[in-house]
């Protein structure tokens, strides 16, 4: 198997980790196949949708979900380091509104597994961060929902000193209490 599996603090967030072959003229890794995945996660999963996104040093992009038609995300840093985060909206979940948080950077490599139910963000560390992501549905604007990245119930430990570069969507999410769950 190409990955190392690692668990998180929530039940079915891993953290993937590949084997790296590098020599003198670089590195190379397999960053995913279809039949290994499935096994590292114990289900059968298709993606469906790929996404590249690029953003600068203290953007926060999140707490992202859909309602209707939810996305598990397998995610993953071309370029630069995020600090990565995934809360549970699942009302049944023991975990509901928890939230775990790793760096992921082209430095470690490393991917994170989010399936369905959970809320995702991320918040570039470095000068700039390429961002890619596969996704398990599509994207519906009107079941698309936003999870305030502040919310003191949830209480993320995002590593920043000051506000960080949101938009307008973001800044206006709903506190847990308030959101659309699962």
């Amino acid at each position: 198997m190409p990955y190392k599996v690692i668990s998180t603090s929530l039940p079915g967030v891993v953290i993937l980790e590949p084997k790296i072959f590098s020599d003198e003229r670089g590195l190379f890794f397999e960053s995913f196949n279809q039949r290994d995945f499935n096994l590292a996660i114990s289900q059968d999963v298709t993606f469906v949708q790929d996404n590249h996104s690029q953003s600068y040093k203290d953007v926060l992009r999140g707490m992202h979900y859909q309602i209707e038609h939810p996305q598990g995300k397998l995610v993953r840093v071309a370029k630069g380091t995020v600090f990565d985060v995934a809360v549970d909206m699942r009302r049944s979940s023991e975990n509901f509104g928890k939230w775990v948080g790793i760096e992921l950077s082209s430095d470690n490599n490393r991917q994170l597994w989010i399936p369905e139910g959970f809320a995702h963000g991320f918040m570039v560390m470095s000068d700039s961060a390429e961002f890619i992501y596969k996704t398990t549905d599509y994207w519906y604007r009107e079941f698309e929902r936003c999870l305030l990245w502040s919310d003191p119930v949830i209480g993320i430990h995002w590593p920043i000193s000051s506000l960080p570069l949101i938009n307008d969507r973001d800044l206006n999410g709903k506190r847990l209490l308030e959101a659309d769950c699962f």
